[in-house]
């Protein structure tokens, strides 16, 4: 199976089903395999072959939909890139992938065309856009509004030849430091993971998955290709500065399904009146994108029951999942990620791949089909990653008596205080039980007598009422001197990228 199969088999299941709600307008299925053929029969027309690269620059919306999957029907690898960008960064972009083409719309233009200017193998630009003067003045590429591709084109299907094992993706990390680093993902390996999804989940075609996190990012991405190859539905909402709005998006459109990184469910839960609503067709949510704290755990599935939670963990290197937490076992395992998916194996490891006791500390490693081909022109991290056979994730675990996994920290968010390694994520659990606290990051700075010290960045619930001097002492409480912040300060917000993540590296090159 492929992953544009997907929607060609739920668009002869279910031609005249609802497929994707956006700005108050439903498609079906069969319209948006209509419209992807035509895209995918103009790609094959400009010579883009088997394997070649296509860039996605767009926001969600019916037309990022339609596109992802005319590019993996044409035979070509989605290179899907951040909404948050640059003429600097996308340059880079453009040129280590080597796309030959970008499909994108308007928005995008005050960026991408000084960046066109260095990046001399891209030779065609798809743009949602009826004045085309600027892109004819580069020189080196063709451009073509994306409207004149809908109406021209052959609706038919190219019926390309591909096999599984053919690169489908490449999905660029972020918030790691140094330059972004191109996941290489087969459609064996994005079609194995979405069906353990689909499984655990239980995901029917009655399901409706409300999506508030971009498609670029894997795991939003997972959203929409897990329900389209059950033939479910996806409602499309990009106004979450607002969460009100969202949470009338949910009810009205009447979602069964809503995920969401930490701090989605730190707005709502702090910004939003999300305890004043009831959603009657929710039956699941889920949260991955980063450890949450088993108190936010806690209200987050309270606020949200009937509908269970599942904590998942995962990684862009395994095409989003790795373990979930099965919802029965919140109550007793608070704080876990849980079990391996199905046709996935995970455990506690040393470096050279052997398993380690329960009860023991090593890192978390993993095998499956999930699993990325490597990184895009870079052996050397791939190398790092991948070993003996396995996926080492960089993070941190311990596994109970019970075989449950614990992430207890990342090896590079480890900060070595006199001597003595300290988890960073510890140390936020706790700050996070304050209630004062809405958004934390632990951050380790020079020092010159410990080497490092322990540096808090917190936001607090009410800026105008925060007292650190409490905050401080609550927290005496909970960790041991060794693990107290020497420093502390006070923001609005944390530096966030758009899927939700907090940049710890950009608090790091504040305090240098």
């Amino acid at each position: 199976m492929l992953v544009h199969n997907f929607l060609e088999n739920s668009a002869k299941l279910f031609p005249d089903k609802n497929a994707v709600w956006y700005k108050n307008e439903w498609m079906t299925f069969n319209q948006i395999e209509e419209c992807a053929n035509r895209v995918a029969n103009y790609l094959l027309e400009i010579d883009i072959k088997r394997g070649d690269r296509v860039a996605l620059l767009y926001e969600n919306s019916h037309d990022y939909v339609i596109n992802y999957y005319a590019i993996l029907k044409a035979g070509a690898v989605t290179v899907s890139l951040n909404n948050d960008t640059n003429p600097e960064i996308l340059s880079y972009l453009l040129n280590d992938s080597g796309a030959k083409a970008i499909i994108t719309n308007k928005r995008f233009s005050r960026h991408l065309i000084p960046a066109l200017h260095s990046t001399p193998y891209l030779k065609n630009v798809i743009i949602d856009q009826d004045d085309l003067s600027m892109y004819k003045e580069i020189g080196h590429c063709d451009q073509i509004s994306l409207k004149e591709v809908y109406n021209s084109q052959n609706s038919e299907n190219p019926k390309c030849k591909i096999i599984d094992i053919d690169l489908a993706s490449i999905v660029y990390t972020s918030g790691s430091t140094g330059k972004p680093k191109g996941v290489t993902l087969s459609h064996l390996n994005i079609v194995t993971n979405t069906r353990s999804i689909v499984e655990y989940l239980e995901i029917t075609s009655n399901d409706r998955i409300m999506v508030v996190l971009p498609f670029y990012y894997i795991y939003g991405k997972s959203l929409l290709n897990t329900h389209f190859y059950q033939g479910g539905s996806v409602v499309l909402d990009n106004r979450f500065a607002f969460p009100n709005v969202i949470l009338e998006t949910m009810q009205k459109m009447q979602a069964t399904g809503f995920s969401g990184v930490p701090s989605t469910f730190m707005i709502l839960l702090n910004k939003s009146t999300v305890k004043e609503y009831k959603f009657k067709d929710l039956r699941y949510i889920t949260q991955a994108g980063g450890a949450m704290a088993p108190k936010i755990q806690q209200e987050v599935a309270k606020t949200f029951a009937p509908a269970r939670l599942f904590i998942m963990y995962g990684a862009t290197e395994a095409s989003a999942r790795l373990t979930y937490l099965d919802p029965d076992w919140l109550e007793k395992k608070w704080g876990s990620i849980g079990k391996s998916i199905p046709n996935v194996d995970v455990f506690i490891g040393d470096d050279d791949g052997k398993e380690k006791k329960q009860g023991e500390t090593g890192e978390i490693l993993a095998r499956g089909a999930n699993l990325m081909q490597g990184y895009w022109n870079d052996p050397i991290e791939t190398a790092t990653a991948i070993k003996n056979g396995y996926y080492y994730t960089g993070d941190l675990g311990v596994m109970d008596e019970d075989g449950f996994l614990f992430v207890v920290g990342r090896k590079k968010d480890m900060i070595k205080v006199g001597g003595e390694r300290i988890s960073a994520k510890e140390i936020e659990e706790k700050i996070l039980e304050i209630n004062e606290i809405h958004e934390v990051a632990i951050i380790g700075v020079d020092d010159a007598n410990l080497g490092e010290a322990i540096k808090a960045y917190i936001v607090p619930r009410d800026l105008d009422k925060t007292d650190l001097d409490s905050i401080k002492k609550q927290l005496f409480k909970k960790l041991p001197p060794i693990k107290q912040p020497k420093y502390w300060e006070i923001m609005k917000k944390l530096p966030k990228n758009e899927s939700g993540k907090i940049l710890k590296t950009k608090l790091k090159q504040k305090d240098k």
